[in-house]
């Protein structure tokens, strides 16, 4: 892979707290890849040390082979889009879009035209006179993106900015952020708590925990075959069984997990199934039958809940408490005893926690 961005065996610490240990990351040209996690994961660090905001206690930062570590922020040429905006509120939108420019000796007359056209481009020309308190806030997201895109960074970067947005708006920036990014062809790295969004806009995503970057992968390979437990937690997989191989047939396996549970699992299916294993599955994973006498984990059905596109229970079993989803054309009663049917496109291997 052809590398725009390299993070390489990155530390940092705030004080003495270690925030990031050895972390390293690949971005190709023109990719846009997402640092996704809760507070405290270290994504917002990681775009910081990109930025030179902060710097690292050990490694290197790579853009286009040349090495940025030491470099402070303002010689990095990097776009920044920050979820407060960052506008300058005494100057119009035109002079916001072209402070970049102006800042890099541009002369006046191709930085006015370099701006229009930017302008342009993300659907606000008619706007270039208006100061920043006199647009909304989607408005104002533009602006930041457009000033950002104007310089033509080799990197561009967005700190949680849709976050200050209602939600359909951030639908719609999302989208639109998506949009110019291709067009550009700027590599990208976008850090948000969201997962919606960070599946929704990026090629590659950097789940991230303490510090470490847990698995790295397009969205739907993380969406359906995350590396291990914690992802499998962070990207929905409700419902995680411990298993233990106890007969092997052909393809077939036969498992048995907490409580005496047994179930028949394909290879053909699940692929290649380890002696111990973890079967992780969402809740749409797990199908609800009253036919007791088919092969499933033995449930007691509680709480019911509609969900629009199917009902959810939750269950007891010998094996705890699971969550399945049920057909919107039979409801069930509370109480009920059924079998929950593991669902092998919803469902995974996962190795032992």
């Amino acid at each position: 892979m052809t590398v725009a961005l390299t993070i390489d065996n990155i530390s940092a610490q705030y004080g003495q707290t270690k925030v990031l240990e050895n972390l390293s990351l690949d971005i190709a040209p023109g990719e846009l890849v997402s640092l996704l996690g809760a507070s405290g994961c270290g994504k917002t660090t990681t775009l910081r040390l990109i930025a030179g905001f902060l710097q690292p206690t050990a490694g290197r930062i790579l853009l286009g082979g040349a090495d940025l570590t030491r470099l402070p922020a303002h010689a990095r040429n990097i776009g920044l889009v920050f979820q407060n905006y960052a506008l300058f509120p005494h100057l119009s939108v035109a002079d916001n879009v072209g402070f970049g420019l102006k800042q890099r000796g541009i002369t006046p007359d191709l930085r006015k035209k370099r701006v229009a056209a930017m302008l342009e481009r993300v659907g606000l020309e008619a706007f270039g006179e208006r100061l920043p308190a006199a647009l909304s806030g989607g408005q104002k997201q533009r602006v930041a993106l457009a000033r950002a895109l104007v310089i033509e960074p080799p990197l561009l970067m967005f700190d949680e900015p849709l976050s200050n947005l209602d939600a359909k708006l951030r639908v719609d920036m999302r989208v639109e952020i998506r949009q110019l990014q291709r067009a550009n062809g700027t590599t990208s790295v976008y850090v948000t708590h969201d997962q919606e969004e960070a599946f929704s806009i990026s090629d590659r995503v950097a789940i991230m925990h303490q510090g470490r970057i847990m698995q790295l992968d397009t969205p739907e390979t993380l969406y359906r075959r995350p590396a291990n437990a914690f992802v499998a937690r962070f990207v929905g997989f409700e419902n995680l069984i411990p298993m233990q191989v106890r007969s092997r047939a052909g393809s077939s396996v036969v498992a048995e997990g907490p409580g005496g549970v047994q179930l028949t699992l394909s290879q053909d299916s699940y692929g290649k199934i380890p002696d111990s294993f973890v079967l992780a599955c969402r809740a749409e994973g797990l199908s609800v039958s009253t036919d007791t006498n088919i092969e499933g984990i033995p449930a007691t059905l509680g709480l019911r809940t509609y969900l629009g596109r199917a009902y959810q229970y939750q269950a007891q079993t010998p094996a705890g408490p699971l969550i399945a989803h049920g057909a919107l054309s039979s409801p069930i009663e509370p109480g009920t005893a059924a079998r929950l049917v593991p669902e092998p496109e919803q469902c995974t291997i996962l190795a032992p926690e």
